[in-house]
């Protein structure tokens, strides 16, 4: 191993990314929680599979809506009022849903839950920005997702029993899990240097059509929103329904489903990471897009729910590469020295339309053509990406710019 790799894993991560990670993950665990319960209980209410997927695409619509607010949040309260702000609008949407009494209000409640959802994942991301050094942004990207992710594995598994004890309780038991992540992170990152800027303008702002020049940036943005179709969407929305109408398995058996991926993810995140920052950001994005893409596609035409879960795992593995890597790129574009308040709600708007469009469109097709075609079409989605990506340029830092 070269001195330069020895020093990039030797080096240790500023204390406020572990802060954020270990928030992640107590966040993802309660976004566990609802996964595998959130379209079955949208299917209580008497409605079919689309309108069951439009409970998922709500959620991201309101995000994708409100995130060019979050930007300019950032920029004029500081990074961790926004973040905390948002936390507690979910807590509050999350533990409305458990209350719901019709489908519309199921529908309303989880609307307005992307909205604190927007704020404090572009306040994360840029906090992210901010304090990783340049040589370290992938590991810490990894970090932060991987914390998202073991919560992520955790909670579907924890969910899928919860909802033994009725649909209403994983909604309870995430809006706890929401206000505990709130108290850790305003108690440990209260005070610390940056986190709250005391003038919005003390750091120059890169603009969206500065970072929309850069053609790695667009790479990243297809990608993103090929993620967002396919992991934050389709995943979410037909996973659980696939196992229990095609497959004829307990509902608890989409939970299982859901950690095998998030397991998957797990495997390769951290790996991701570290590759990322040694050898470049191409190579995981093109390797996890080229795996999920496959992987995904085969989802939908399996006979049995082992070969099921195995291609989860499969597509887990690509996914789990993607991340840390697509977050560096956009960090890169940015730089240690700008906000980018509206470069990274840009990034995370288009991650959030493939979660708005993916469940829409892969639900009618499921319900036109059948389960086989509709994670056939998710699959096509992200190979579309990784074409792109064969032309986008390196955008690592060289060796000799770290600090």
């Amino acid at each position: 191993m070269a001195m330069a790799d020895r020093d990039v894993v030797a080096a240790r991560l500023p204390r406020e990314i572990r802060v954020l990670a270990a928030a992640a993950f107590v966040i993802a665990i309660g976004y566990g929680l609802v996964a595998p319960a959130l379209p079955t209980f949208a299917r209580s209410f008497d409605v079919g599979v689309t309108a069951a997927s439009a409970v998922i695409s709500a959620f991201a619509l309101f995000r994708l809506v409100f995130a060019p607010v979050s930007g300019r949040l950032v920029a004029r309260v500081g990074e961790l009022r926004t973040y905390l702000l948002g936390l507690g609008i979910v807590a509050a949407s999350t533990g409305a849903c458990a209350f719901a009494a019709e489908y519309w209000q199921l529908l309303v409640f989880r609307s307005l839950g992307g909205i604190g959802s927007t704020m404090f994942t572009v306040a994360s991301v840029s906090m992210l920005v901010r304090f990783a050094p340049p040589d370290m942004r992938g590991r810490a990207s990894g970090l932060w997702a991987t914390g998202f992710l073991l919560g992520n594995l955790t909670g579907p598994l924890i969910g899928g029993g919860l909802v033994t004890f009725g649909l209403r309780a994983p909604f309870v038991v995430y809006a706890v899990m929401l206000l505990a992540a709130m108290i850790l992170t305003g108690l440990l990152l209260r005070g610390r240097a940056g986190v709250v800027p005391a003038d919005g303008l003390a750091v120059p702002e890169i603009s969206l059509r500065t970072a929309l020049g850069h053609p790695t940036y667009r790479a990243a943005l297809a990608a993103a929103f090929a993620n967002g179709w396919a992991v934050f969407g389709v995943r979410v929305a037909l996973v659980p329904l696939f196992v229990v109408e095609a497959l004829g398995r307990a509902e608890s058996w989409g939970g299982i489903a859901l950690s095998v991926f998030a397991a998957g993810n797990a495997v390769t995140i951290v790996l991701a990471g570290r590759l990322a920052d040694r050898r470049g950001r191409r190579p995981p994005i093109l390797i996890g897009l080229a795996v999920t893409a496959v992987a995904t596609a085969v989802l939908g035409v399996v006979p049995t729910l082992p070969l099921f879960l195995a291609a989860s795992l499969v597509a887990g593995l690509g996914s789990g590469l993607l991340n840390p890597s697509l977050n560096a790129v956009v960090a890169d574009v940015i730089g240690s020295e700008r906000r980018g308040g509206t470069v990274l709600a840009g990034f995370q708007m288009s991650m959030d339309v493939g979660a708005i469009v993916g469940p829409l469109a892969a639900g009618a097709v499921a319900q036109i053509l059948g389960f086989g075609a509709a994670f056939g079409v998710t699959g096509a989605v992200t190979a579309l990406a990784l074409a792109l990506w064969l032309r986008a340029p390196e955008t690592r830092p060289p060796a000799a710019c770290r600090p």
